[in-house]
């Protein structure tokens, strides 16, 4: 991963929209089944919305039910932080863009891929740039 890229809270606003902002830099979360790329079936990779960086192949993308994109691993395993989360009462493991330090969602090991994770991510901290 490239160095750590940080934005103001002003430059944040600026760049975000408000639904991005409140997932991304507020540790929020969109309702379940809401998100644009929850049902997305396109190839191509998904990219942080607020920098840029490639986080999630779409041939690591499957149905979990959850109601949000759910994927069996990060593009690269630097891609991503992982970080314990202790909010709302319960031990969850965060997931956070290496590059900007935005909030993307949590990782659970109940997912199908080869090492059993599900990453659990908000449609809102992604952009989406589908293979040429």
């Amino acid at each position: 991963m490239t160095d750590k890229l940080s934005f103001s809270e002003a430059e944040w606003r600026e760049r975000l929209s408000p639904e991005q902002y409140h997932v991304l830099r507020e540790h929020g979360t969109e309702r379940a089944f809401t998100g644009a790329y929850e049902a997305n079936k396109a190839t191509g990779v998904y990219m942080c919305a607020g920098c840029g960086a490639p986080l999630f192949a779409s041939a690591t993308k499957y149905n979990s039910g959850s109601g949000w994109p759910s994927y069996t691993a990060p593009l690269e395993p630097d891609a991503v932080e992982e970080l314990r989360d202790a909010s709302l009462g319960m031990v969850r493991t965060e997931v956070r863009c290496a590059r900007c330090d935005g909030h993307l969602g949590h990782v659970f090991p109940d997912g199908p891929g080869p090492d059993g994770m599900r990453y659990c991510i908000n449609s809102a901290s992604l952009d989406f740039k589908p293979q040429d």
